[in-house]
Parts: C-alpha cells; structure tokens; sequence
C-alpha cells in the first residue's frame, strides 16, 4: 500500500479506507481528528484535511460541527463495493497474469496466512 509514487493525501486516504475496512472504525464512529492523525502519521494537517474532504465529498464521511468527523451510515458498504471493484479491475489482472506466468495452483497458496 505504500506507494511513493500516490500524492501522500491519496496515501493518508487509503490509511482511513484499510481502517475502516478493517473494522477499526464503523459506521457512526468518529474518527481521529486531523490534528491527531496528523500527528499519528508525521502528516502535515492540511493535507490530512484533504483526505478528510475528499471523503466528505464522497459522502463517506460527515462533519458534526464542533464535534468531529464520523464515518457515515452505509459508508463501510460503499467502501467494500467501490475497493472490491477497483481490485478487481485494477490490481488483480496483473497478479492473476503472475500467477498464469509462475504456473502457480490455487493448493499453492496458503490463504490461512493472508
């Protein structure tokens, strides 16, 4: 996931998406603010705020003003769906071309450890 190469608020976004995902924040829950992400992640805070707002503009976030930023009812859902496409439109094709090219077998891979 650490991918130079990706503006950092696009990294610092993928961050909030894993721990969405992951179950480390649910729907309703409210989440770090900036300045503690930032700190968190040796961010600076503007940038964390535009990873917060791009969310926001996503709609997978609300503002509750004076309170903080929470995840947004259905926002998990939403997440799943949209990183479950862009995995399998994006990242999978090459892996799967890999695993084609290395010969590898589905008994080849232990998903326990995954």
């Amino acid at each position: 996931m650490a991918d130079d190469s990706k503006p950092v608020y696009l990294r610092l976004r993928e961050i909030i998406a894993a721990s969405i995902l992951d179950g480390d924040y649910s729907d309703g829950d409210l989440l770090p603010s900036v300045r503690a992400f930032a700190a968190t992640q040796g961010a600076n805070p503007l940038t964390v705020a535009k990873a917060y707002q791009s969310f926001q503009d996503d709609g997978l976030v609300v503002v509750r003003r004076g309170v903080g930023m929470f995840v947004a009812d259905g926002a998990t859902r939403r997440l799943r769906i949209a990183e479950r496409a862009h995995f399998l439109e994006t990242v999978w094709p090459p892996v799967a071309a890999q695993i084609r090219r290395l010969g590898i077998r589905a008994d080849d891979l232990d998903l326990q450890k995954a």
